[in-house]
């Protein structure tokens, strides 16, 4: 499995970006897809989840402010982030699990930076 991921940039404080991810390759029984970010130093930490159901999973630091969708058809998920801060500005990896199969796949980081 192959993920692309596509979006990252620069904005301002209280801005909004999007970040896309595309999975090609063997993309049989994914079940998870999901965004992920990782600070320098820091531990690589779950920001939005989505099954393939549709059953979503948020960290606490994004609820109410980033939105996490998923197309079956086309393979991709999205993550709508609104009102970003400052603090949301690290690398972020797309996240696909095939559960069934134990394998857990990532895409190359893209980076968010957000301007005070």
């Amino acid at each position: 499995v192959q993920l692309q991921a596509s979006g990252g940039g620069l904005v301002e404080a209280g801005g909004s970006l999007t970040l896309s991810c595309a999975a090609s390759g063997n993309i049989f029984q994914i079940n998870v897809m999901g965004w992920y970010r990782q600070a320098p130093g820091k531990q690589r930490e779950l920001v939005a989840a989505i099954s393939r159901s549709g059953t979503t999973t948020y960290a606490d630091s994004v609820k109410d402010r980033f939105t996490i969708s998923r197309d079956n058809i086309k393979n991709t998920v999205c993550l709508q982030m609104d009102s970003l801060k400052s603090e949301d500005t690290t690398f972020y990896y797309c996240n696909a699990k095939r559960m069934s199969f134990g394998m857990d796949y990532w895409g190359k980081g893209t980076l968010v930076t957000v301007s005070s």
